[in-house]
């Protein structure tokens, strides 16, 4: 095993948030029903599978590889993909109880720190569960439709950090100098 890749940086990070991205956009344009015919439900099979098991996988193998914050991620992840996919048929106040705890683990993973792309991921997905949750107390379609999109959002950032790290695109932000006529050296 080559411990010389450092930690979130290794090829299982990328194949977990492949997993996540394909999860997410499954979740969000379902809840969105932003394509004709399509619903959340239709996702529950892709949670399952990607979201619950692969994800799940790749969470263990990064925990193996040293990868604590990302095998944590992946591994809790991969546990409420799977528990969504196969308890798809709760409704109102306890699919609003899973819907906010699975929203408080989004935020834990967001405050945990990382990188700036992971952490607008679970961002995302935090404010995407979080008015979902809303949604099934209050019964309000529209805010599932607006959840629906954060997912997305979330799932094309997702999708971004995976394939930036293998096209070598850029990962983070630039940093602004700290005031005018500033400039950096080196």
């Amino acid at each position: 095993m080559d411990k010389d890749v450092s930690a979130g940086s290794g090829i299982t990070t990328v194949a977990g948030r492949l997993a996540l991205s394909i999860t997410l956009l499954a979740f969000g344009l379902g809840h969105a029903a932003v394509i004709d015919g399509v619903s959340a439900a239709d996702a529950a099979s892709i949670a399952e599978y990607v979201g619950g098991i692969a994800l799940f996988v790749a969470g263990l193998v990064a925990l193996r590889e040293g990868d604590a914050a990302g095998g944590t991620a992946f591994s809790v992840l991969g546990a409420l993909w799977f528990t969504w996919a196969v308890s798809e048929t709760a409704s109102g106040n306890g699919a609003g109880l899973f819907l906010l705890l699975f929203a408080l683990v989004a935020l834990s993973l967001t405050l945990a720190g990382g990188d700036q792309l992971g952490q607008g991921v679970h961002g995302l997905f935090f404010v995407a569960l979080l008015l979902m949750a809303v949604a099934e107390f209050a019964g309000s379609e529209g805010l599932v439709k607006v959840g629906g999109w954060f997912a997305v959002a979330a799932g094309a950032v997702a999708w971004y950090a995976a394939t930036a790290t293998l096209a070598h695109w850029p990962t983070v932000l630039p940093r602004r100098a700290a005031g005018r006529g500033v400039t950096a050296t080196g």
